[in-house]
């Protein structure tokens, strides 16, 4: 099904999209990490020994400020980007992130269309913010919840954070507007996937579209082991056994999630094969890390500065061009590569706080 709905969607793409990189691939998604800070340490992401008391995080002043982050979206939407999503780290702890978020929902694309604007978040502070994040603009967003029982989530957030927080925010969520609310669950074999069927009967017949997410080898400090993978089609399966499911088509080009809905009408699901089933094939994203640098895939080793451009008197026009000189160049496919040979590719790879999931 994702093959036949790609062929589909990028035709289509092929005629409104303004740059290509080297395999055809349109861009169409920005993400942007405003922080490379979290509170939490999940395991899979910032594990306690490596990102301990001691760790050194990007200074303030070497981050881009909200006004540089809005100046290269700009040049960003100039060449075909329709999407924009916020990750981090933890994206709610970079202070005033309303601002940031009004100054590009005030964004349009070449046909006067607004940008979907979209926020992932661990939930920590989300009740909290839900609200003035709406209000300022922000109409979509994503919590990562990798488990239902408060002994697992504890376990998996590694600083003692309670459930009852999380889902809080996730309702508050709901209340105030957010549609859709996503919710992200990372499943480790070994350490939550036992927490499949009480996501799932948590989640049916509500709002929120909860999405399955297979282990990934992101970053060079987490102990990936590919043993350690549930493959998204046993997700399906487990699922299917006890709440039956079928196909929906992909929305768009480069969705992430393989889409399913409960046939007795309780709501969508999704599940994300990166591992066993990779979609390089159809990905239209690229990423800003805090300090403005880009990077063509979420398991590259080396970025293109942009900081450095904006704070040397580049103008829009020479960012805007530089930016689509690096797409056009663009060849990364790790994960099909990485299927190919059957082994985890073992050059440096960047952390994932530092330019988001």
């Amino acid at each position: 099904m994702r093959n036949q709905a790609s062929d589909r969607l990028r035709m289509d793409d092929r005629e409104t999209c303004s740059i290509h990189d080297a395999l055809g691939r349109p861009l169409k998604d920005l993400r942007i990490s405003v922080t490379d800070r979290c509170n939490f340490r999940c395991l899979y992401c910032m594990p306690k020994q490596v990102f301990g008391k001691d760790f050194r995080f990007i200074p303030h002043q070497d981050m881009l400020s909200f006004e540089e982050i809005t100046r290269l979206a700009g040049c960003f939407v100039e060449l075909g980007i329709t999407k924009i999503r916020l990750t981090g780290g933890e994206p709610l702890l970079r202070r005033h992130i309303e601002r940031l978020i009004t100054y590009l929902a005030a964004l349009r694309t070449p046909d006067g269309k607004p940008l979907d604007l979209t926020l992932t978040t661990n939930g920590s502070v989300l009740a909290q913010k839900a609200q003035s994040l709406f209000d300022a603009g922000l109409k979509r967003i994503t919590v990562s919840l990798d488990a239902i029982d408060n002994d697992s989530f504890m376990k998996m957030n590694d600083v003692g954070f309670h459930i009852d927080g999380i889902l809080h925010a996730i309702e508050q969520a709901v209340q105030v507007g957010f549609s859709p609310v996503k919710v992200n669950a990372v499943i480790r074999k070994g350490f939550n996937e036992d927490q499949i069927l009480p996501l799932v009967r948590h989640f049916r017949h509500t709002p929120v579209i909860l999405r399955f997410i297979e282990y990934m080898d992101v970053g060079s400090n987490i102990d990936w082991n590919r043993e350690q993978i549930v493959p998204a089609s046993k997700i399906v399966e487990t699922i299917n056994r006890y709440f039956p499911i079928e196909p929906l088509e992909a929305n768009y080009l480069g969705e992430t999630a393989e889409r399913w809905r409960f046939k007795d009408g309780g709501g969508e699901l999704g599940v994300i094969s990166s591992i066993t089933q990779p979609f390089c094939t159809d990905c239209t994203r690229i990423r800003l890390s805090t300090e403005g640098r880009i990077y063509p895939c979420l398991f590259s080793s080396e970025g293109f500065d942009l900081r450095t451009l904006l704070r040397s008197g580049q103008s829009d026009q020479q960012v805007t061009e530089a930016i689509a000189a690096y797409w056009r160049n663009r060849s990364n496919r790790y994960s099909e590569l990485r299927k190919e040979t059957g082994q985890q590719l073992t050059e440096k790879k960047i952390e994932m706080h530092y330019i988001g999931g």
